[in-house]
């Protein structure tokens, strides 16, 4: 038998890629879903400034919920790392590829997501610190939560001075370190820092101990403790199967699309963190209900899917 040709191939499996598969299933296309179990969601401990939940939900059971919700309507989900991506320049087909299989798809959806750059510090440290809220990395996300206490921000450019800023408005107590070597700041940042009263230690830093609810880092300075402390180191944008195909990349490196998650490909779409704009649960939501939706449209509009009559059971008294 012919391998059979997916409606849509769905790669990645947080928030944008299921809530495409919720919408894509219902909308009686047959999808399958690709996750290599990445999920930056699937990091968070709680997650409570996602509406409908007010006394929050871990992220790992937000994920589990959704990908339950795809597959009642019929979406196919594979645990697998899609390491390429091919497209047939005659039939516009594309092809992914992974560890142990394949698949063939008219359109692809590409929820690739971004990795956050860690601190350097022990994995297994990180990962603990993690889970009990000593390390986070979205203020935006979970600012709240650090309300009123010590607060230390790891980063040396003016991303790290910005989150220290922001993190400002929740907490006086806001230290920001370098990761790697002394503080090399613009006039206008250092100024910024100054009149916000935040405090300013050259590295290296190392997070060294958790101690407590408190985690320590070692400087230059000395030994330094918090109540958390905020990577601020960038991010790492995942476009390579895009890019395998000629996606074009915008200039912050993350895919160029148009209002409607398409890409420079046609057939192919992106949304969530690996598109520009918030990296934010209910922004990645939202993007892959109108990639969802654009995916149906675009392919109604090359071949109409008219739904077929019902066909009425003839009862056994009918017969006689």
């Amino acid at each position: 038998m012919d391998e059979p040709i997916f409606d849509c191939l769905i790669v990645g499996g947080g928030p944008a890629g299921l809530t495409a598969a919720i919408y894509l299933a219902r909308f009686h296309l047959d999808i399958l879903v690709v996750d290599g179990g990445k999920s930056r969601a699937a990091w968070i401990p709680c997650t409570r400034n996602h509406a409908g939940y007010p006394e929050g939900i871990e992220g790992e059971e937000l994920l589990r919920r959704m990908r339950e919700q795809a597959c009642k309507y019929g979406a196919k989900i594979e645990t697998e790392f899609a390491t390429k991506l091919e497209r047939d320049k005659d039939t516009g087909i594309f092809t992914a590829t992974w560890g142990s299989g394949e698949a063939i798809a008219r359109t692809v959806l590409l929820a690739t997501g971004i990795t956050n750059r860690r601190p350097p510090m022990d994995e297994e440290l990180h990962d603990l610190a993690l889970s009990r809220g000593l390390i986070r990395y979205c203020p935006i996300c979970d600012g709240y939560e650090v309300t009123d206490m010590r607060i230390g921000v790891i980063g040396s450019d003016s991303h790290g001075v910005a989150e220290a800023l922001f993190i400002r408005s929740y907490t006086a107590d806001v230290t920001l370190v370098a990761p790697d070597k002394a503080l090399s700041l613009k006039p206008e940042d250092n100024a910024k820092l100054r009149q916000a009263g935040i405090e300013c230690v050259d590295g290296p830093a190392q997070a060294v101990a958790l101690t407590g609810d408190c985690i320590t880092v070692d400087t230059a300075e000395g030994h330094f403790t918090f109540d958390s402390i905020y990577p601020a180191l960038g991010s790492d944008t995942h476009t390579q199967l895009g890019e395998m195909v000629g996606a074009k990349l915008a200039g912050d490196g993350c895919f160029l699309c148009d209002d409607h998650q398409r890409t420079s490909v046609p057939g192919l779409y992106a949304a969530g963190d690996v598109v520009h704009g918030l990296d934010q649960i209910s922004h990645a939501m939202g993007e892959g209900g109108v990639a969802a939706t654009t995916i149906h449209n675009d392919l109604c509009a090359e071949k109409p899917r008219w739904r077929e009559p019902v066909q009425e059971l003839v009862g056994a008294e009918d017969e006689t």
